[in-house]
Formats: C-alpha cells, structure tokens, sequence
C-alpha cells in the first residue's frame, strides 16, 4: 500500500514484473505512475507492504534533476550510472596518479584492475561515447561540464547515464522528452535489444507501441499486467469493461426476474414455497459496483458554423527575422481544402512564429498572407500564460469571454464535456494545472465554431487519456484544413497528409504522411543539404 497525502495510491497490489520484458506504466495524472517507480527504485517507503529485489541485481533510474551533476562532465555523468565502476575507476586513477607507488598499492591495483575487467571498464570509454552520440550529443560535448550544457543536452545526459551498462532493472519516467524523432527511434532500438528488465512511463503512445512487450495499468488503487503494447491494452481493457458491465447488467436483471416473481407469487399458497426459495437467492445475489475509474476522457469534437469554400489560404514571399536572425524567408504556399499539413523541423520558433504570423499576433518583415472569404480559423497558441497568468475570473467565466451563447448552463455543460464539473467550475482560471489550461484553451478553439485549425504543440502537458481525445477529435473533423505542429509522433502520424519543414533556408512542401517523410532517402538528402547536415524533426 502506498498512501500520498493521507489518501491511498495503491492498495494491496501484488505484481510481478520479469526480466526481458519492458513494462509500459500508465493511468491518469495522479494515479500514482511516478511515486511507483520512486518507490521502487527505494527512494520512497511503501506505508505497507513490500518491494523485492533479488540479491545481486543492479537497478538504475532517469534521474530527473538536471543539475545534480553540474560539477561533472558529460562523460562522467554517464559513467556515475554504474556506482561501483565509477568507484572502481576513480579508486584506479588515484591509486596510479601517487608519486611514491608501493608493493602495497601494485597489489591494490592488480585487484583493482580485475574488478574492473570483470565489470568490462576497458571498454566503457566506447560505450559512453556510444550512448551520448546515439542519443544526440555532440562529440565536442562529451567532456563539457553538466553546468555549460543547455537543458535538453542534460536531459539526454541523464537518459545516457541510465541504460550506461546495461543495468539488470531500468526505470525510466518520460524518457523521450526533449528528443527528436530519429533519436526516439534510436532509443527504441538499444531498448528491444535490452536484456533487461524495464519499466517505462511515457505519454508518448508510438514510443509505447514499439517498446513495449507489456502494460501494467494503474486504476482502480490497482496494477493490472497486459500482455502486448499500448495498443493491444486499448483493445483488451474495453473489452474488460465491457465484460464487467454485461456481467453487471445480467445480475440487475435477475435480481428485477426475482422481486417480479416474489410480488407476484408470494401470497399465492401453491407459489409461496417457490416464492420463498427466491427470495432466500435474491438475499445471496448482490450487485456489484463498478469500480470508479480514475481515467476520464475529455469530449473534444471541432464543429464548424459555417462550411469553408474553395478558397482557403495563400502565402506569398513570406519573410520573418527576429533580433536580427532570419527564421524563414520567401515562403510561399497555399492551403486546400483536403490538407492536414504538419510543421515539423528542428527550429520550433519557426513553427511558431508562422503560426503567430497567421493567427494576426506578429507582422511579416515581408509577404502577403490572403484569406478566403468564407474562412474562420481557430488558433491554439504554443505558450498560453497570458490567457490565464493574474486572471480571477472562475471558470465559468473564463469561457463565456469566447461565447456567443452566454447562458451558463450552456457554459456549464461545455465545461463538463471537458472534465470540469460541479466546484471544479469555480476555480480560479490563475491556479489551474498544466493540463486544465490546455483542456480550457482546446475549449476556446471548440467555441468558434472556426472551419479551419491551427494547433501549436497542443499535447504538451496533457495526459494519455486528453492526447487520444484529441487525437479522435482531429480525425474526425473534416469540415476544412488543419494545419499542426507537435511532439507526438502517432498524432502527427495519424492526421497529417502534407508536410511542410520550415528553416531559414527554405522550405520542405510533401504531400505525403509523416511516416513516408521521414522513412524517403530523397528527401533526407534535401533535408542534409538544406540544414548542412542531419538534424531532428518534431
């Protein structure tokens, strides 16, 4: 059992996890995903019950600090992910580095220096070179101290130093954060191959689709274990509802069966006996509750008031620089009916800033931008702060700004398709999570009733449950053109039927799926020749 601020997480869970098998943790924000591995990589206590590890196994975890090696290099860091040989090594470097070196310290070396070997230290210079430069990290980053890397390079760092020799269990929370897509494919590669025992929390559905030999769900103050990815266990837990709700259903109408009969018969001298025999089953037969999922789904479906015309978008000569530093320039292109375009690249200011430029938030240095007449478009913003940062306003309230139909029941119910309900609707906008902005942001763009979408890194900060929500959502709208950018692999996979890459050098336009993006030779070539080189997408 596992109790969090005086309420339980968990409570008499019994699971098994198995070396070779990588373990996908899911379950909604709050359901205890992050404080389970803590607990299990020791670094919290169980209120009850108990964690068992054999003797002799190494466990390694992500570690979520960035600066807690800021005093190491890269190299180092990486290193420090298998305690013993780091000590090992320092104990060798220091032993060899003493100016009187005596009979003494030669036979602490030899021990020294077969520790090592058995732990392969002779080969763990290739290994961390390896790892960092799999994962994205420069060559001429790997002996820089932590403190003079940017974020993102640290975070890989950290991912680095966690699968760095191949430790027996590995628990790793949100590892493909701040990587591009080549180097996700890259880690989904060094994890099929992996021995070990791995257990992984991640909202990034393809990234669990092709890791993933099992899901173990967390619902209910349980962890159920399924067998397959992420995919099969959308499959067989709807199926496991369902199961449980016929299940429910045949109780109820047996328990309606039986009173029915008892009214009927039990003053009936020839039914009484029979009358009574059901009523001692109807006081055996009990209907169970369904057990109250802590997984909710929002409702989010675009409709449109008005159905697009012909005429859509069209950008001529488009040029934008920002303190001084050119982020695209001459971009033309023009938007039909039918297109589901994806911004990808590896400047996201470039998406963002085209975004805004279309939204009427920032003014091209030069270009024309040339709406149809028919077209009404919605616009979700990549930052939301301003929306929300000093805003008292509850949420109610917040809503009906973007309204035509100001009534509150109105608000009300569009607020409880999107999760918010009874004393939730009166928060504050200003104290709202993450995750609530994104859902009361996807509300706004709901409101317009607009015929054309644009969505800036709309997944970020949302859940599981809100991205496949979305993602539904998405599919579903077919009333004009979406044009998106996003870190998820299988959203932009799923939607997109045209991309458009963006640098400050040109632009990429394909009338083509993602995965047929990335996966033609010709257009990487034009990719290495546009960037000088390969770089990451999304």
């Amino acid at each position: 059992m596992v109790n969090f601020d005086g309420r339980p997480l968990f409570d008499d869970v019994n699971v098994k996890f198995l070396p070779g098998n990588c373990y996908g943790l899911i379950g909604a924000n709050g359901a205890g995903k992050s404080t389970f591995l803590k607990v299990l990589a020791g670094e919290l206590e169980p209120s009850a019950g108990a964690i068992i590890i054999p003797a002799g196994l190494r466990l390694a975890k992500l570690e979520q600090d960035q600066f807690k090696y800021d005093d190491f290099t890269a190299s180092d860091t990486v290193i420090q992910g298998h305690p013993r040989l780091y000590k090992v090594l320092k104990a060798r470097d220091e032993l060899y580095s003493k100016a009187d070196f005596s009979e003494e310290d030669g036979n602490l070396a030899a021990a020294l220096e077969s520790e090592f070997a058995d732990l392969d230290g002779y080969t763990l210079e290739s290994e961390v070179s390896t790892l960092l430069t799999g994962l994205g990290v420069a060559d001429e980053h790997h002996h820089t101290p932590m403190a003079q890397l940017e974020g993102g390079i640290k975070v890989r760092v950290l991912l680095a130093q966690a699968i760095f020799g191949s430790p027996d269990i590995l628990l790793l929370d949100e590892p493909t954060n701040h990587l591009d897509v080549h180097t996700v494919a890259w880690l989904e590669d060094y994890l099929s191959r992996l021995e070990s025992l791995v257990i992984v929390v991640s909202h990034d559905r393809h990234f669990l689709n092709n890791v993933c030999t099992h899901i173990a769900d967390i619902d209910f103050r349980k962890i159920q274990i399924y067998t397959g990815n992420y995919d099969f266990w959308v499959q067989a837990s709807a199926l496991a509802v369902e199961q449980r709700r016929n299940q429910s259903k045949k109780s109820a109408d047996k328990i309606k069966d039986l009173k029915t009969f008892i009214e009927r018969f039990s003053s009936n001298a020839s039914k009484a006996k029979q009358a009574t025999s059901r009523k001692k089953l109807l006081d055996k037969l009990t209907l169970e509750d369904l057990p109250i999922s802590t997984r909710k789904y929002p409702h989010i479906a675009f409709k449109t008031s008005r159905r697009c015309g012909k005429s859509i978008l069209r950008v001529e000569n488009l040029s934008k620089s920002i303190d001084g530093q050119v982020i695209f320039k001459n971009l033309s292109f023009f938007v039909q009916r039918e297109d589901r375009i994806a911004l990808v690249g590896q400047d996201s200011r470039a998406k963002t800033t085209l975004f805004q430029i279309l939204a009427g938030e920032l003014e091209p240095d030069s270009g024309t931008i040339e709406w149809g007449p028919t077209i009404t478009a919605a616009y979700y913003p990549r930052e939301n702060e301003d929306y929300f940062n000093g805003v008292e306003l509850n949420l109610i309230d917040w809503l009906r700004q973007f309204s035509v139909d100001l009534d509150e029941e109105f608000i009300r119910g569009f607020l409880g398709r999107m999760l918010f309900s009874g004393i939730e609707t009166q928060k504050r906008a200003c104290v709202l999570s993450g995750g609530e902005r994104v859902r009361c942001m996807l509300s706004r763009m709901m409101l317009v009733g607009a015929n054309m979408l644009m969505l800036d890194e709309p997944t970020n900060h949302l859940d599981l449950e809100s991205i496949t929500a979305l993602n539904r959502g998405l599919e579903t709208f077919e009333e004009g053109p979406v044009m998106l950018s996003s870190h998820d692999r299988e959203l932009v996979s799923t939607i997109a039927n045209r991309i458009f890459e963006i640098t400050a050098h040109g632009m990429i336009d394909c009338v083509m799926g993602f995965d047929d993006y990335i996966n033609n030779p010709l257009i990487q070539q034009e990719r290495a020749a546009l960037y000088g080189g390969s770089v990451g997408l999304l």
